[in-house]
């Protein structure tokens, strides 16, 4: 498998970003990011204009985020030509990306927060649709905000990266469900955009691309090297992202690249987003440095070490993943591979 590393959620000045996408890109590259997904709200313009390309050696790929007339049920719909109608509700642009032969995620999902009448929350509320290829589990700007009060502001602002404590237990435990069902892809976003905010006279930036790319990333894993193909490449990753040939990382706490979790049953090898027909399998993680592994069967802990490597042989059916943290903060996480029973 080859792994690529892509910053996901990406606002640009088309939208509500601060700088064009050939500077992100650069900034990127400065970054180790291999690939960008631009989702920039209610516009396919930088596609128009040629920003899905390659800057360097980092693929930009344009998207957008849709929204409902409440400002509602965000949406990340990539692989479309040109934007839906923007009287559409959740159901029907969930339903109109799929038919278009799009790749759509829920984006943060289950925002929450109160403190800043300035800053609402911006939830998924329609949980009846389907449709939809995967969840965005964990969004930087979401929890950054909903942990900010008028005492830690100052702290936050300074240490964007410090403070990020995981996904929301909501979003994971829905997350653990659905995959119970089938496969449900799950991704990292950073929801960057380098907004100005003034403490007295002086103007900072928060969510700086340079600081963020240094934050939650989310790693592709590719059967074959990515393609100098513009149109090859992008298949390739929103192709992984779909079947769920990825896992989320915090870079604040190492680099995870070379992180591994297969399940093996008898000569066969399986990947995140498999399922086994089967009622058992040997699973399989390994770090690039030690850590403090969980493996999850249906977002229970089962076993749990601190190493560099994790062996479980597994007789219950379920959805199972890894969770791995430094330093009691959250570090790696998995997508899941599902042991299914002969039935």
């Amino acid at each position: 498998m080859h792994e690529y590393v892509g910053a996901l959620h990406i606002h640009s000045n088309y939208s509500d970003g601060l700088r064009p996408i050939p500077e992100i890109a650069e900034i990127a590259s400065q970054s180790g990011i291999d690939f960008l997904l631009f989702a920039d709200h209610m516009t396919l313009e930088p596609l128009k204009m040629g920003m899905e390309r390659w800057f360097g050696p980092v693929l930009s790929i344009i998207g957008y985020e849709i929204n409902d007339a409440d400002n509602h049920n965000h949406y990340l719909a990539f692989g479309l030509d040109e934007i839906l109608s923007p009287q559409l509700n959740a159901h029907e642009y969930v339903e109109g990306v799929k038919k278009k032969g799009g790749t759509g995620f829920i984006a943060h999902p289950d925002e929450k927060r109160t403190a800043f009448k300035e800053h609402p929350p911006y939830p998924w509320t329609e949980w009846d649709v389907s449709g939809y290829n995967g969840i965005e589990i964990w969004n930087h700007a979401s929890e950054w905000l909903e942990k900010l009060t008028h005492t830690n502001k100052y702290l936050r602002v300074l240490h964007p990266l410090k403070y990020l404590n995981g996904p929301e237990p909501e979003t994971l435990k829905r997350w653990d469900m659905l995959n119970k069902e089938s496969v449900m892809p799950g991704i990292g976003g950073l929801d960057a955009h380098a907004y100005p905010y003034r403490i007295g006279p002086i103007t900072i930036y928060i969510f700086r691309y340079k600081v963020l790319f240094r934050g939650i990333r989310t790693h592709v894993l590719l059967e074959q090297e990515i393609s100098e193909n513009i149109t090859d490449a992008k298949e390739s990753i929103l192709d992984a992202l779909r079947r769920a040939r990825c896992f989320i990382t915090n870079y604040r706490w190492g680099d995870a690249r070379g992180f591994s979790f297969t399940a093996g049953e008898g000569k066969n090898i399986y990947h995140m987003g498999d399922t086994i027909k089967g009622n058992s399998a040997e699973f399989n993680v390994m770090l690039p440095q030690p850590g403090h592994i969980f493996l999850l069967r249906d977002g229970c802990v089962i076993t749990k070490v601190y190493n560099d490597k994790l062996t479980f042989k597994a007789t219950e059916p379920g959805a199972y993943r890894v969770e791995v943290k430094k330093k009691s903060r959250p570090w790696i996480y998995s997508n899941h591979i599902r042991l299914r029973g002969n039935n």
